[in-house]
């Protein structure tokens, strides 16, 4: 659950490359054609190559268009039902499922957790006063710069989850700073748990999908089984596992559903249909808290739409409504490369609802791909032309002095340098998000190959340069 690093990475590595889309007018007077829609994903599926996706429009209490792209892990037509991970759109249905049970009297909105929930305790006095709705709006302090979340990904449930926090501290007081953490969300989902007397899923299933209608929906492999997602290697879509982790009921990431359960959470969402929480809930999420534009589980826009992402190592996620109109919009893939497909497919969605013209789909993410795969072609062939070349390289350096001799071994050694920084510097232009080093090799796959390609034929001319030079010493 990597919110907006898909999104950086792609805008560093080519933001000169994406076009603006075409000024709209505020709102369509008249409904778009379905036909636009499905236009429009065509080409983008065509254009980004991506192995399966499927989106679906809702406007009021309707679903307008739903469909589904490509082919699924096993070779099945992807439709409108087909099941998929959503990654951290995950977080709003955990938001619903606790202002469910604080309309109820169940839940505390505004007391402390840890008055709520037994297990919950922190290395740091001040976990005592943060408060459910600092959990759901991501104020509460927590954060990837003072939790260990590697450690967390290898908890078996929520309860096991909860009391692997025992040694961690916050990186603010509750209620002071913003910072997008799972943890939030995985301690909410374990007091649904704790409120209800009943499991996360059961909780979920019960109480949110089944009253929607959602029946494609669920929190655990075992009761949907997504099929596999896929990682770019240099253009080419591979099937892969999803990445270990903390999946299974939870809080952050968990849902796996499909774009036709979408549409009724959407209408949902935009007060139509079938109603979980009162008005006033409702709109209480939609609500960003004082310190950042960001409500429970909905990043609210500077356009008054509200929206959240979700990109997991194998699968990305996008969800979007527009109150004010009644549109909603949902998009999922199967596919996780450098360029998230979902959030412009969205984007281009949105700009029909408006009656305006989208961007033109964009092949960026393949064109990253031919340029990674030149890079790294280039830095193995540079390694072994340098690595021919160390005899000649040595001779020329035999009896000078050995700090520049030294100071000339330094650009071959960059990129292993650049290479050990990976993570750091995704984390760094992440927002502090912990990203780990087995992640580099999925979403990020072909940059990572690239990098490690360079890093080691840099280390490899470095030692035949280091190994000819000893030889030419010795022999003199």
């Amino acid at each position: 659950m990597k919110p907006k690093v898909l999104k950086l990475i792609g805008a560093a590595l080519a933001a000169a490359a994406v076009a603006a889309a075409p000024a709209s007018p505020a709102h369509a007077e008249t409904a778009p054609d379905p036909e636009a829609y499905d236009a429009y994903l065509t080409d983008l599926v065509e254009a980004t190559d991506v192995p399966g996706l499927s989106a679906v429009v809702t406007r009021g209490g309707e679903t307008v268009f739903a469909a589904g792209y490509g082919e699924d892990s096993n070779g099945d037509p992807v439709t409108e039902h087909t099941p998929m991970r959503v990654a951290s759109v995950s977080k709003s249905f955990t938001a619903m499922a606790v202002m469910i049970l604080v309309e109820e009297g169940a839940i505390d909105l505004d007391a402390p957790v840890a008055d709520q929930l037994p297990g919950f305790e922190m290395a740091d006095p001040r976990a005592g006063e943060v408060t459910v709705r600092q959990l759901l709006d991501q104020t509460s302090g927590f954060s990837d710069t003072s939790i260990d979340v590697v450690e967390l990904e290898d908890a078996t449930s929520l309860e096991d989850y909860v009391s692997r926090l025992a040694d961690d501290s916050l990186a603010a007081d509750p209620g002071t700073d913003w910072a997008y953490c799972n943890a939030n969300l995985n301690v909410a989902a374990r007091l649904v748990e704790v409120a209800s007397g009943q499991s996360f899923a059961d909780f979920m299933r019960e109480r949110v999908f089944t009253p929607l209608g959602m029946e494609d929906s669920a929190t655990r492999d075992e009761d949907v089984m997504p099929g596999l997602g896929y990682n770019s290697l240099y253009g080419v879509w591979i099937p892969r596992e999803e990445a270990p982790g903390f999946l299974d009921d939870s809080g952050s990431g968990g849902i796996i559903t499909s774009a036709a359960d979408m549409g009724k959470w959407l209408i949902s969402q935009n007060g139509e249909g079938t109603q979980l929480v009162s008005a006033a809930g409702l709109d209480a999420m939609h609500t960003a808290s004082d310190v950042q534009d960001y409500g429970m589980g909905w990043s609210v826009e500077s356009d008054g739409t509200l929206a959240h992402s979700g990109n997991l190592m194998t699968y990305n996620a996008v969800e979007w409504i527009d109150p004010e109109t009644g549109y909603g919009i949902a998009v999922m893939s199967t596919g996780a490369g450098l360029s998230d497909v979902t959030w412009s497919a969205m984007e281009g969605l949105a700009a029909i609802t408006e009656g305006g013209t989208p961007a033109e789909p964009s092949s960026s993410g393949q064109v990253y791909d031919l340029v990674l795969l030149l890079a790294t072609l280039a830095a193995i062939g540079l390694g072994v032309l340098g690595m021919v070349r160390s005899r000649r390289w040595a001779g020329k350096r035999a009896g000078r002095k050995a700090w520049r001799t030294a100071l000339r071994m330094v650009p071959v050694l960059v990129p292993a340098v650049v290479f050990a920084g990976f993570p750091a510097g995704v984390s760094f232009i992440s927002g502090g998000r912990t990203i780990p080093w087995n992640q580099m090799f999925y979403f990020a796959l072909p940059l990572t190959l690239t990098l490690l390609a360079a890093a080691v034929a840099g280390i490899a001319v470095a030692v035949a340069r280091a190994v000819r030079l000893k030889s030419v010493v010795s022999a003199a």
